[in-house]
């Protein structure tokens, strides 16, 4: 009798401890996520066509921008509302010197523009890129610059800085971007046009174009 006995309590031990096995696995692959997260794979858009800002009719806006011009600087205007001393809280931007073409020396090249009434905060950004031949480009930009233009305004401008070496001669594109506050400003989604301008020596010669 107690042989039969010990022979059961054996075969019990035995069935608990395979059921413990059991359960243990069973919450092993209960707390293992069955569709583990892959690392994300860093992705490149293809190449965006977006319209060119060089050639511009007027009368016609381009995108947001009421007008857009390259320049050698600014200058602040005030708008008045008719009244003598009475101005208003956005301040008109004049570019000096428009053009495409510019010399080595320059230290940096201004995107002047206006866009149309902002209703929201907006940010206006560039990065521009050395032209190779046949307009080859490299894929890291030499360059860029953002500015968050407030609601209700309407004027603003990029600075495309020279770089640390000096101006390279040659042909740039300059990318633009329209985005607004807190999306990613390079993204190219929110391109929304490309201008080029050349860089020369020594003195810029009149109308020359970089076409």
């Amino acid at each position: 009798m107690r042989e039969t006995r010990r022979k059961w309590t054996q075969v019990l031990v035995s069935i608990l401890a395979g059921l413990s096995v059991v359960v243990c696995v069973w919450q092993g692959v209960e707390a293992r996520d069955l569709f583990a997260p892959k690392e994300q794979a860093t992705t490149e858009a293809d190449p965006t066509q977006s319209p060119s800002f060089d050639e511009q009719k007027k009368g016609i806006p381009q995108s947001l921008f009421t007008w857009i011009k390259m320049a050698k600087g600014y200058e602040v205007e005030w708008d008045t509302f008719g009244r003598k001393g009475w101005y208003t809280q956005d301040p008109r931007l004049k570019p000096i010197e428009p053009g495409s073409v510019f010399p080595q020396d320059i230290p940096a090249i201004y995107i002047v523009f206006e866009s149309a009434p902002l209703e929201d905060p907006t940010q206006f950004s560039a990065q521009w890129f050395l032209e190779g031949e046949k307009g080859a480009r490299s894929s890291v930009p030499l360059g860029k610059d953002t500015l968050e233009v407030p609601g209700h305004e309407r004027y603003g401008f990029l600075e495309l800085k020279k770089p640390e070496d000096a101006w390279a001669i040659g042909t740039y594109l300059v990318k633009l971007f329209i985005t607004p506050l807190g999306q990613q400003s390079f993204h190219a989604g929110n391109q929304v046009g490309t201008m080029r301008f050349t860089i020369v020596e020594g003195a810029a010669p009149a109308g020359m174009s970089p076409h």
